[in-house]
């Protein structure tokens, strides 16, 4: 049974040239809720899925299952631009390399790395956003960050043109594997299009389009959804009732070590809770509905 209420979560396929801001802003006008969380942006060049969090949900995002990350990705070879994509001034051209090296180079860019993200990124230096300090023509030094790539599937050239499925974790740019893919081999390269296509168990396949958000078409799932991949424990008697008042309730030897407790009768999400022993704890208590 669905929530009555605008707690739930809300799955979109981003399409170009609209910022993920521009995702959220519209749906808070369709479903008149100020408080939306996201779990990962894209940048405006992108498109696919942005998994999207409303209301008391909200506080569900730190619990998701996003991982792994998975993108459909076209770098260009032979050019590298400032911002490691289609939309930087082009910065260094070099002959494309040969299948080898890009297959080397990928080799090399699968597993545990230590990435650089690209200058013009969401990232902090000295307090501002590296892309104000690159923007303003300032040096743009960025600590390396440490992220997996678990494999490219599907790796496939047409001239100057590679195509490959990436499978990620959280944090790790595509660009600037693009970016290092290009310099691995010798040459240059940058992203040229990129569809986030999963993020954990949630599909782009599943995702509304940002028209049917703006035109109030675009269904809201029960929060209940965000959390698929941890048992799902109903809750009887006045169960519900205790964790709603920020009791604990009995674990029955379940060896879980989180939950999502299910109130038995409407099938509506009551709160994400950990394991305390023989019981356990609410860490997201749900609004009561009803």
């Amino acid at each position: 049974m669905r929530d009555e209420t605008t707690d739930g979560m809300l799955l979109v396929d981003k399409p170009a040239g609209v910022s993920s801001h521009d995702v959220v802003l519209a749906a808070r006008r369709a479903f008149g809720e100020s408080r939306i969380g996201h779990a990962g942006t894209l940048d405006p060049f992108a498109t696919g899925l942005l998994v999207l969090l409303l209301g008391r949900a909200t506080r569900l995002l730190p619990h998701l299952d996003g991982v792994p990350k998975e993108y459909e990705a076209v770098i260009e070879l032979g050019r590298e631009t400032d911002t490691d994509d289609l939309l930087g001034t082009p910065a260094r051209d070099a002959e494309p390399p040969g299948d080898a090296a890009i297959a080397d180079a990928i080799a090399a860019l699968t597993g545990e790395l230590s990435q650089i993200p690209p200058a013009y990124s969401a990232k902090h230096v000295g307090g501002r956003r590296a892309y104000e300090v690159a923007r303003a023509g300032e040096e743009v030094v960025l600590a390396p960050s440490q992220v997996t790539v678990f494999a490219w599937r599907d790796v496939n050239r047409d001239g100057n043109t590679l195509h490959a499925t990436i499978t990620c974790g959280g944090g790790t740019y595509i660009r600037s594997l693009a970016r290092d893919l290009g310099r691995i081999t010798g040459s240059a390269a940058h992203l040229a299009a990129l569809r986030r296509t999963r993020s954990g168990p949630f599909a782009v396949a599943d995702a509304a389009s940002l028209d049917d958000v703006r035109n109030k078409r675009a269904i809201l799932r029960p929060a209940l959804d965000a959390l698929p991949t941890i048992p799902h424990i109903p809750l009887q008697g006045d169960d519900a009732e205790r964790i709603f008042r920020g009791m604990t309730v009995a674990r029955l030897g379940d060896d879980s070590q989180n939950a999502a407790l299910v109130d038995a009768r409407s099938g509506a999400l009551v709160a994400f809770a950990e394991a305390a022993g023989e019981t356990w704890q609410p860490r997201v208590v749900m609004r009561k509905v009803g």
